[in-house]
C-alpha cells in the first residue's frame, strides 16, 4: 500500500503566496493525503487564508525546525514532505515518493528556482549536483522522510535542514529524485544573485567549520 503523507508547510507571514501554494497540494488531500500548515506567529491574514485549504492550522514558536518539528508531531501519515511556502510540488509528487521510500528512508527533488534572472538556473543546478554528490539535502528541496524513522529537526537558529540531512544519512544516502520542484527566486533576487549565493556558501562553509547557528543566523540576518 503506498504511503499516506503528512505534508508540513511553516509559514510566517506568507499571506501573498499561501493561497496558491496549498491550493496545488488539493489533489493530493483528493487522493488522502493530509496537509498541516504551522505558523510561527504571523500578524498578516496567513493562517486564516491557509485554513480552507488544509487539514489543520497549527501554532509553534518561531522557527522553521521548531514549526516544522511540532507539524511532525501532530501527523497521522506513514511519511512526512517538509514543503516551504513559496515552492510547488512536481505533477504526482506523492507517487514519486512511494516509489523512493521503497529503497530509500528519506530523500529530496531536484530544484528549479524562478525568477528573472538566468543565474537561477546555473544556482539550482549547482545545488543539485552538490546534493546529489554530498548527499546533504536543503529544505528548498522538499525533503521527505518516513515518519518513523524521523529524528526531528535539530532546533537550530539555522541549517535545520543541513542537520537532520546529516543525521538521516548515517542511516542511508537519499533517494535523489530528477523531478523538480519549483520556488521561488525572490530572495535570491532581492539581494542579487551572486552575492546570495557567495553568502549561502560562506555561511555553510562556516556551519562546516564549528560556528554555531546562532551566531550564523546573525551573519544571515545582516546580510539581507
Amino acid at each position: 500500500m503506498a504511503p499516506r503523507l503528512s505534508i508540513v508547510v511553516p509559514v510566517l507571514n506568507e499571506a501573498r503566496v499561501i493561497g496558491a501554494t496549498l491550493g496545488d497540494l488539493a489533489a493530493l488531500r483528493a487522493r488522502g493525503h493530509e496537509v498541516l500548515v504551522v505558523d510561527g506567529g504571523s500578524d498578516d491574514a496567513t493562517p486564516a487564508l491557509a485554513e480552507p485549504w488544509c487539514d489543520r492550522v497549527l501554532f509553534a514558536p518561531r522557527g522553521r525546525a521548531t514549526q516544522m518539528n511540532a507539524g511532525a508531531r501532530a501527523a497521522g501519515g506513514d511519511a512526512l514532505l517538509f514543503l516551504h511556502a513559496d515552492t510547488r510540488l512536481p505533477a504526482q509528487a506523492d507517487r514519486l515518493i512511494a516509489a523512493a521510500l521503497e529503497a530509500r528512508i528519506w530523500g529530496r527533488f531536484d530544484v528549479q528556482i524562478e525568477g528573472r534572472s538566468r543565474a537561477l538556473a546555473l544556482v539550482a543546478g549547482a545545488m543539485n549536483l552538490r546534493s546529489r554528490l554530498s548527499g546533504i539535502a536543503t529544505g528548498d528541496q522538499a525533503m521527505f522522510v518516513r515518519r518513523a524513522e524521523f529524528p526531528g529537526f535539530p532546533e537550530i537558529a539555522l541549517m535545520e535542514d543541513v542537520a537532520l540531512s546529516r543525521l538521516l544519512r548515517r542511516r542511508g544516502r537519499p533517494a535523489c529524485l530528477r523531478e523538480r520542484v519549483r520556488t521561488s527566486g525572490r530572495r535570491w533576487e532581492s539581494r542579487g544573485v551572486l552575492r546570495t549565493m557567495l553568502l549561502m556558501w560562506r555561511l555553510r562553509a562556516l556551519y562546516a567549520l564549528g560556528v554555531s547557528p546562532e551566531r550564523l543566523a546573525r551573519r544571515y540576518g545582516d546580510a539581507r
